[in-house]
């Protein structure tokens, strides 16, 4: 596996690689969810690029870009294991050089949600993918459905902006016990990391009595509310029930596929999970 950090080091080993080129991005802190990003790329393509880059433009404030993790000879171990024929590791001042002041704002379903709830935050997604999309030059791009908006959010944008990738949305993988994996799982508490669970068993919860026949929107989110408030140690930010496409919130009967997601605090740690109901 090659390692590039900056531009030129990445277009020279980019020019030589086997097409069709997959790219995974991430910000490092990799787990077997990154893994299977990785997995699916190998099966489509010839060439697989992964980034590891924390983007200080997606983080709030007061959010935790100080304390995110960075383990980046494990990183690399994993990706080199994983099959991934080149790794590309920018610092932020050759993603951000000075005098940097373009950014990318994607509107409508990037305003609702995690866009609410983290302004600016799918400002910073939006633009550094761009650019990353710009220097690697993918066939195809892989993103976890776990965070499902964000993958929304790159479709809407790669639709509008005529780019030429493909996204593949891949599905959220998740411990034994049912906790979507995450690099921010390491920050909870066993105390936490318990109660956390109530989120994939709300989310279950609802997904069963949906199939059941339930089709009230209102039912299915207090399902998950319940759940989710009865664990001391849960703080809620948002529980939604929303079209699928549009993101946009619905009230009453269920007539087309739904994203059922949620985001909620642990203490410090801010997690998501989510599921599709009618897919």
């Amino acid at each position: 596996m090659d390692v590039a950090r900056t531009v030129e080091e990445l277009g020279d080993a980019r020019r030589v690689l086997p097409g069709p080129v997959g790219f995974v991005p991430t910000m490092g802190a990799l787990h077997r969810g990154h893994v299977s990003l990785v997995e699916a790329a190998r099966a489509d393509c010839a060439s697989v690029i992964a980034s590891i880059f924390v983007n200080p433009t997606q983080f709030g404030p007061t959010e935790d870009l100080a304390r995110y993790p960075r383990p980046e000879l494990q990183d690399l171990a994993m990706l080199e294991a994983a099959g991934v024929s080149l790794a590309f590791l920018p610092a932020v001042d050759v993603m951000y050089p000075e005098g940097n002041a373009t950014r990318v704002r994607v509107g409508g379903i990037a305003e609702r949600l995690e866009g609410a709830s983290r302004p600016g935050h799918f400002d910073g997604v939006a633009t550094i993918v761009t650019k990353l999309f710009n220097l690697v030059q993918p066939d195809r791009a892989y993103f976890g459905r776990k965070d499902a908006q964000q993958l929304a959010v790159i479709r809407q944008m790669v639709r509008d902006l005529d780019q030429p990738v493909d996204i593949v949305g891949c599905p959220t993988v998740r411990d034994e016990d049912g906790l979507a994996l995450s690099s921010r799982n390491v920050y909870l508490s066993a105390a936490e990391r318990a109660q956390a669970l109530s989120l994939s068993r709300g989310l279950r919860r609802a997904a069963a009595v949906y199939a059941d026949g339930v089709r009230d929107a209102t039912s299915l989110r207090q399902f998950v509310e319940d759940e989710v408030r009865a664990q001391p140690l849960a703080n809620i930010d948002y529980v939604s029930i929303a079209d699928a496409t549009t993101l946009e919130e619905l009230a009453g009967p269920i007539t087309g596929p739904a994203l059922l997601s949620l985001a909620v605090r642990f203490g410090t740690t801010r997690l998501i999970d989510n599921v599709t109901l009618g897919e």
